[in-house]
């Protein structure tokens, strides 16, 4: 033979390789990466056919085609032409969605280790928790195994965030695939991400709410500054990445710009919206699922809102002692949960849906079938996952370069495959498409092998060949089935059909095993036979290792029952009518305002200069007092007429001293000074504080910043007007004011070994340190925009902390201070009169009586406790007649409660001044009532009963200052807020609804049918 050809072959091909080819060189046309060895190559061009496509919302094509070119959808539609080379799939019977886009993950984000401290380094910001410059696409590496579990769920798309932070940095959008990296992000920057809450560092500011907000404000501000000439002063990449959302002129936004608040809880959704409202920003909310409690507020904001999925567990009931610690608010959130998603569809709200904080495989479907079961429509459950997130994020339109969220020509080919409509309990995701690459997620059978079938089995080589049918029910990968029409005489008990032990299809091969006692062999009779087709031919075995041949043909699918979904759970809840607040207590509208109201025949305590009059009445039209006194005459019909024969009425109780609606913590301690901190940003609506409060006849409260530092934070004066929003509840016209505080607690006397660090550790250090930041105050007021970093424009900084001082210093914000030895109360005032102006209220001022007289000189009022002595050792010389002794010093004097149980009976309290003293009863009811309107400056308004002011008052049982007498009634403004009548039906009521809700857990707790099952398996 002639090896001659063969061989010039040979060294010809080798020279080939090794020559510096056109293909050796090529590069993937969406990588810059060098090809190492032979490239790569796989088909992109697909023919997916006879599917039913889903395109999107209410759009379907039955048995349609979808033709997908380099990852892009070419087209969709029926009877397509499909291009020679495309690969074709065939769906026959199969059904075709769009992918869903997660919009709240942290994929690919590595945690931070338990103990491990962000480092800053570079000219970032100041505060750690601030890191705007932080780029998701630079850290995202996710495995495979993150990828894959998204994808079992449908999702093919994913917005990816940071995890530590306040301002988290900006969040990246992901292809689900398992491409390289830097092609499976489709887009960096897309939003800044906030979170709500402080961080894990009690030494670190913020450790407080207030303080989360105070931080994002000043850092919004100082990021409009940086924007418009800051720059010039200082390079700082963290306000560089926020400064293009605030420059003058900013750079057109495309898609999807803004802040990303991760809000945590219902009440930061109105904290949330008001910085961005105040910052003229677009916003989107990822909310806590508890959004239907703000259905009002959302329906007026302009918001991306995307709603997560994790319902909280059933609680604890089976005990008696377990169930008395499960609120009635936690059982109402447990059943109202589900109908999140349902009552903002039908309020007309759009959202997206996050399966964030899910954990398991089968989480996120279970959970979709319930908000479904709850009474969402399917096609809204299905947008929420495609249309509504392609659309937040700008991508929708097909126009633009990797569009999303549908079906359609030119837009990513991003596909779910299922066996059936994608949310029923029975269909199956066999398949995820992402980018135009196949993910198997379950291997299809060729053949669907439930139903019957008619076989023949050929048992005895002698005798005729036994028929019966094969009944096959379940999913191809998980058979169950029996044999039924045994033939007459084989069964030995009578019985006609035979339970099978095994039932499993292996590529196109079924296996099946059964007990062979009903046709005469005792045993295990076992088969094995290939599908090809509806026909099926094998072989068995007999319990005797008898072999004989069988086969079988398809006859016709067995009938299926459709399961209905529970509804209980669902659509009856969302029908519920919600009260507010929720919980216990809550009302369906807030209390009207009576057009006009004569109470009489009361003995009046006016805490005003008519005294207190005997047998007496009160007129009051639309929320403000009209007339006082003997035998008032009303000539209209439409009046509320009480009469008050052998009650006692007073005006409404007025606390100087209260901590009770607070969110998130009432001191931020970190600093020293933190005055830029705001209690009306985390007022507490839903407290049961304020309910409770009101039914001691309390209608006005002083809510402080803690004593935890020398200047504490900005203080707000509230109404308890129950069942109104937060911003409702403020007391407009109240003088602005802010905490002060001195003693242990500010130098950290008492905090432990960990807190030795912050200045000012001692009470000389105090005065100093409260001198420097009043002296930063004066000095910043200086600066013009030029030595600001204004570059020439005049900007200046503004400085929330410093604002705020300067607002003491210009008698715009009255000082409340907390204060126990005489030596630091003379020294504040000192410092105060040096900068020009005076101390408005010393709280709790235990050694006031030692320099009454001072404080009288000064003009500075005392809030004092009315019996608290020898609790600690800087109150060692408190005494319980301190408040009458200032109050004859000429001092204003109130008594407060600085706590939430014991602002139930301040009237009790006010009592005290009597017994410790010989304050006279109506003075000493002023302590509760006139006196803290007074130090409060709300004294035009409040505090007594007088023509002319908020009708706001009490109608008790009896004397106001005795323990035998009870609030009956207390009023604000004319709206009745609390009725000892109302009070019994309300609790009742509430009784119930517990009762209700308890039988409701204790019959649908899914931890006790997962008890159940794991006995079952057990047994078995």
């Amino acid at each position: 033979m002639n090896q001659r050809p063969f061989l010039v072959f040979a060294l010809a091909f080798t020279a080939l390789c090794f020559l510096p080819s056109r293909a050796a060189a090529q590069r993937l046309e969406d990588s810059t990466k060098p090809i190492a060895g032979m490239r790569k190559n796989p088909p992109r061009l697909y023919a997916l056919r006879h599917a039913r496509i889903v395109q999107g919302k209410n759009r379907v094509i039955e048995r349609g085609d979808i033709i997908i070119r380099n990852g892009t959808i070419e087209a969709v539609g029926q009877n397509l032409e499909i291009p020679a080379d495309a690969r074709v799939i065939d769906l026959d019977g199969l059904y075709v969605w769009p992918g869903f886009i997660e919009l709240q993950s942290q994929l690919g984000i590595a945690e931070t280790k338990k103990g491990q401290k962000t480092v800053r380094r570079g000219a970032s910001h100041w505060n750690p928790m601030v890191v705007t410059q932080w780029q998701a696409a630079e850290q995202y590496l996710p495995t495979r195994k993150e990828l894959e579990a998204l994808r079992k769920n449908g999702f093919t798309t994913a917005l990816v965030s940071g995890r530590e932070g306040i301002f988290k940095g900006q969040s990246a959008l992901v292809l689900l695939g398992d491409d390289a990296i830097q092609r499976s992000i489709l887009d960096t920057g897309v939003a800044q991400h906030i979170s709500m809450r402080p961080g894990r560092d009690r030494k670190q500011y913020p450790n407080s709410l207030m303080g989360v907000i105070a931080l994002i404000r000043q850092t919004m501000l100082d990021a409009t500054w940086y924007a418009n000439g800051g720059a010039s002063v200082e390079q700082n990449v963290s306000l560089a990445a926020l400064a293009p959302l605030f420059a003058q002129a900013p750079p057109a936004m495309t898609r999807a710009q803004g802040l990303f608040f991760e809000v945590g809880n219902e009440l930061n959704i109105p904290r949330a919206l008001k910085i961005a409202n105040e910052f003229g920003l677009d916003t989107w909310l990822f909310g806590s699922g508890q959004e239907y409690r703000q259905i009002a507020r959302l329906a007026k904001a302009r918001t991306k809102l995307i709603l997560p999925l994790n319902f909280p567990k059933a609680p604890e009931v089976e005990g008696l002692l377990e169930a008395d610690n499960v609120s009635l608010l936690t059982l109402q959130n447990w059943e109202l949960a589900a109908t999140n998603p349902v009552r903002l569809f039908r309020a007309g709200i759009p959202f997206a849906l996050s399966s964030a904080g899910l954990k398991g495989p089968d989480a996120f479907m279970k959970a979709m079938r319930k908000i479904i079961a709850a009474g969402l429509p399917e096609e809204e459950a299905l947008a929420a996952l495609t249309l509504a997130p392609a659309r937040m994020l700008g991508r929708y339109d097909s126009k633009m370069s990797g569009a999303l969220g549908s079906i359609d020509a030119k837009k990513i080919a991003n596909l779910i495959v299922t066996t059936g409509p994608i949310f029923d309990k029975d269909s199956e995701i066999l398949e995820t498409w992402v980018s135009g690459r196949r993910y198997e997620i379950k291997k299809r059978p060729a053949f669907d092998p439930t139903g019957l079938w008619a076989l023949d089995c050929k048992l005895d080589d002698k005798a005729a060949p036994v028929t019966f049918t094969l009944e096959l029910s379940g999913k191809a990968d998980k058979l169950s089935g029996k044999l039924n029409d045994l033939p007459s005489g084989k069964s030995s008990t009578g019985e006609n059909s035979i339970k099978l032990r095994k039932a499993q299809l292996e590529n196109n091969r079924l296996v099946l095993s059964f007990k062979g006692e009903k046709l005469g062999f005792p045993g295990v009779v076992r088969m094995s036979g290939a599908i090809s087709k509806k026909a099926i031919k094998g072989s068995g075995l007999l319990p005797d290792g008898t072999s004989f041949d069988w086969s079988g043909t398809w006859s016709k699918a067995s009938a299926k029952k459709k399961k209905e979904e529970k509804k209980e759970a669902g659509t009856a809840a969302a029908d519920q009518p919600l009260l507010y607040p929720p919980g216990a207590y809550g009302r369906a509208k807030a209390p009207i305002q009576e057009a006009a109201i004569l109470l009489t025949n009361a003995t009046i305590w006016t805490s005003g200069p008519m005294g207190k009059l005997v047998g007496a009445d009160i007129y009051m039209k639309n929320g403000v007092i009209a007339a006082i006194g003997p035998n008032l005459t009303v000539s209209s019909d439409n009046v509320l007429r009480i009469n008050a024969k052998g009650k006692h009425v007073t005006p409404g109780l007025i606390d100087a001293h209260s901590h009770s609606a607070i969110s998130g913590g009432v001191n931020e301690g970190t600093q020293s000074c933190t005055a830029e901190v705001r209690i009306q940003d985390v007022i507490n609506p839903h407290s049961i504080n304020l309910y409770r409060e009101l039914a001691g006849g309390l209608t006005v409260i002083n809510l402080l910043h803690g004593s935890a530092n020398p200047i504490g934070g900005q203080m707000a004066v509230i109404k308890l007007r129950w069942g109104s929003q937060a911003e409702e509840m403020l007391f407009a016209e109240a003088a602005p004011g802010i905490k002060f505080a001195l003693g242990e607690n500010v130098k950290q006397s008492n905090w432990g070994d960990d807190f030795k660090t912050r200045y000012p550790q001692t009470r000389m250090g105090v005065e100093t340190y409260i001198r420097d930041r009043f002296q930063a105050a004066l000095d910043y007021r200086k600066q013009d925009g030029r030595n600001q970093g204004g570059n020439g424009t005049g900007a200046k900084r503004r400085d929330l902390e410093l604002d705020c001082l300067l607002e003491i210093i210009d008698k715009k914000r009255m000082v409340h201070c907390h204060s126990y030895r005489q030596d630091e109360i003379l020294m504040l005032m000192r410092v105060a009169e040096s900068y020009g102006f005076r101390i408005c209220t010393f709280q709790h001022v235990l050694e006031g009586y030692k320099v009454a007289e001072h404080l009288a000189r000064h003009g500075a009022m005392a809030s004092t406790f009315s019996d608290w002595w020898a609790y600690k050792f800087e109150v060692i010389d408190a005494i319980p007649f301190n408040g009458s002794l200032m109050r004859e010093n000429g001092v204003i004097v109130s008594f407060n409660s600085d706590s939430s149980e014991l602002a139930r009976r301040m009237n009790l309290e006010a009592a005290k001044a009597v017994k410790y003293g010989g304050t006279s009863e109506e003075e000493a009811l002023k302590f509760v009532t006139l006196n803290p309107a007074k130090q409060l400056r709300i004294e035009q308004y409040v505090g007594s009963l007088e023509v002319g002011k908020h009708a706001d008052f009490v109608i008790w049982s009896g004397h106001p200052l005795s323990t035998f007498t009870r609030c009956e009634q207390t009023w604000i403004e004319g709206r009745k807020y609390f009725d000892l009548e109302e009070d019994k039906r309300m609790r009742a009521a509430a009784a119930k609804e517990r009762r209700r809700l308890i039988q409701k857990v204790l019959a649908a707790d899914p931890e006790q049918e997962d008890k159940k099952g794991k006995k079952k398996e057990a047994g078995q």
